[in-house]
């Protein structure tokens, strides 16, 4: 009994860490990954899709876990568009399961994907990592802080595509008067037309948590909670209906027990992000190191809950932080989420041992 390990791989000319040393981290398996170059909206081509599998495959590493298919605005906003979108959708699963993915992680989110104010912000070490600032957002004009993230990096950042981030003051005006019960409603709809499709071609669909679990500018967030988790799930009936469970974004809430949502939820989770992150008392956070003690998430008691429930899906340690003066896309470097999987292993394999 052992989870799978995985690695986020943005692609080639994409990404400043390589194959070539992903595939020497210890138990690392495969690649999660995406078309980051493809509109949001579009069908994903097999000709694109057999390009990545034929990459990975030069380096023994499966592409099992896609992360993600982005999901268009005007599927979140319930527009006559959206069944098109939909349509584009289902046949970009359909060329997936052509290559064998077996899980699409993907989120509900409106406008803005994760969110954070600083993306290098400096430790007493000298290392730096994503920073979240909640009075500043409190009072900074979404489009400035666009701006910010967008000027910080010539690499790609998920979530924050520039063709969709341009028309930011046209979508915050579609989302006036937008609640969450719209957002659930918006949600129904398209699981009832995804779900079908991925169950009969082998396919788990695993929505991420909101990043943070609050409301960011006023729109609505739903994935944030375990009793709106378990309010999802619920929804559709489906073994190919699951949770994508996020220590690091869950975490940013104190009052979020992950380790009662691993044993409640347990079926359901396909794939899990490992991260840790720093609560301060105003609301702020930090991300920090994986380990345990730097920060304010269990993470010692979660991977404890996923091991007591024989839990064999996917893995990947989350957002790293920037250290040895590594030049890489924020949060997303080689090294620390290297040491973050040599911690998460030591974890697996103390229970594994005491078991034995």
């Amino acid at each position: 009994m052992v989870v799978k390990m995985v690695f986020r791989w943005f692609g080639e000319h994409n990404d400043t860490v390589t194959l070539e040393q992903i595939r020497q981290i210890p138990g690392v398996e495969g690649i999660v990954w995406a078309l980051h170059d493809v509109p949001v909206g579009e069908v994903w081509s097999q000709e694109r899709i057999h390009e990545i599998q034929a990459t990975a495959d030069r380096y023994g590493l499966h592409t099992h876990v896609v992360e993600s298919v982005n999901i268009h605005e005007d599927i979140k906003l319930g527009l006559p568009s959206r069944d098109q979108y939909i349509a584009n959708y289902k046949q970009t699963i359909i060329h997936l399961a052509e290559i064998g993915v077996q899980v699409i992680c993907y989120n509900f989110m409106p406008i803005f994907d994760w969110l954070r104010t600083d993306l290098h912000r400096p430790a007493s070490d000298g290392s730096t990592s994503l920073f979240y600032e909640k009075s500043k957002i409190e009072h900074i004009d979404p489009l400035e802080l666009v701006a910010q993230i967008n000027a910080n990096s010539a690499l790609t950042m998920p979530g924050w595509e520039p063709e969709r981030l341009a028309h930011l003051t046209e979508l915050f005006k579609a989302y006036e008067g937008f609640t969450e019960d719209h957002l659930w409603s918006n949600l129904q709809y398209f699981l009832d037309e995804i779900i079908p499709v991925a169950e009969a071609n082998g396919i788990q669909m695993a929505i991420h948590p909101d990043d943070p679990p609050w409301s960011i500018f006023g729109l609505p967030r739903i994935i944030r909670s375990q009793d709106n988790i378990r309010r999802f799930l619920n929804m559709y009936n489906s073994p190919a209906h699951g949770i994508t469970l996020c220590s690091g974004s869950l975490g940013a809430n104190p009052d979020n027990d992950i380790v009662a949502m691993v044993h409640e939820f347990a079926d359901r989770i396909p794939f899990t992000h490992l991260r840790n992150v720093k609560v301060e008392e105003n609301g702020d956070f930090a991300e920090t190191s994986h380990r345990t003690q730097d920060g304010t998430v269990n993470l010692t008691g979660i991977v404890q809950a996923y091991h007591e429930e024989g839990f064999t899906g996917y893995c990947r340690p989350d957002h790293g932080r920037h250290i040895w003066n590594e030049e890489c896309r924020p949060g997303y470097g080689l090294y620390d989420r290297a040491l973050g999987i040599m911690y998460l292993w030591g974890l697996w394999d103390s229970f594994q041992y005491k078991r034995t």
